[in-house]
């Protein structure tokens, strides 16, 4: 009896966002070493080549390219470098995401709102459909939000960040509905407390992790890299059937 190949992904082109560090460079990693060429982006071109070189070093297929997912002329830019270099888009991995405010939600502060919706919801928005198109003229292919739980339970003094992680799940059930005609699948990926720079304020916090840990009951915090793993699931055929769903990988938080 062979091993399954469910879960190859050989000749496919894959775009992650946010990949030049914490779970989207998992991701990367891990999409690469499948067989996916990964196309690793994030805001600055320095981390993402990082990323890309190793990849590449390590036998996989990696191209950086910097893009800022809150600006709509980056976007439009990276699809344009897309169609030119590759001709179609197999996999979309919208990770990029920011968190500028922490505190009280009525002290919430205008621009860190309006960057906050910019980014975590017209971006992932943009993208989808920018992807989406691609993806439609070449018969199909799979998008992955990355949300989080506190898109379904509020993080406290994370209120717009945790608004727009709402607004992602949403997000992701609307282009699964609208999207399985052409063959594209949308699914959301919702990782619980992780070991990243971006939740360092909640992490290098004593006081707040020892609560966190207090109501997660695998009782500590995720490694990025138990992230990628379910989305090399929802990227892969091994979820052929599968559309519109929500993944808590969260140590049991939303249990």
């Amino acid at each position: 009896m062979s091993k399954t190949t469910l879960f190859d992904l050989d000749g496919k082109i894959a775009f992650v966002s946010g990949a030049s560090r914490g779970i989207g460079e998992a991701i990367a990693r891990l999409l690469a070493q499948q067989g996916a060429h990964v196309i690793v982006s994030s805001r600055k071109i320095e981390g993402c080549q990082g990323v890309a070189d190793a990849i590449n070093a390590d036998g996989g297929k990696a191209t950086a390219i910097a893009c800022h997912i809150g600006e709509m002329e980056q976007i439009q830019g990276v699809f344009a470098f897309i169609r030119e270099q590759f001709g179609r888009l197999d996999i979309l991995v919208n990770n990029a995401a920011t968190n500028p405010q922490f505190g009280n939600v009525l002290d919430t502060d205008l621009t860190a709102f309006q960057k906050t919706v910019d980014v975590n919801i017209r971006g992932y928005y943009f993208m989808s459909i920018e992807a989406g198109k691609l993806m439609k003229a070449s018969g199909g292919g799979s998008i992955i939000n990355v949300a989080s739980v506190n898109g379904v339970t509020p993080g406290e003094f994370q209120g717009i960040y945790s608004v727009t992680k709402a607004a992602v799940i949403s997000m992701t059930k609307v282009f699964a509905k609208e999207c399985a005609q052409f063959g594209i699948r949308c699914n959301a990926l919702l990782p619980g407390l992780t070991d990243t720079k971006f939740a360092s304020a909640l992490t290098g916090n004593d006081a707040i992790l020892k609560m966190a840990l207090q109501r997660i009951p695998l009782k500590r915090v995720a490694d990025p890299s138990e992230m990628a793993g379910a989305v090399l699931y929802l990227a892969s055929e091994a979820s052929s059937y599968t559309t519109g769903v929500c993944l808590n990988v969260d140590g049991g938080f939303l249990s």
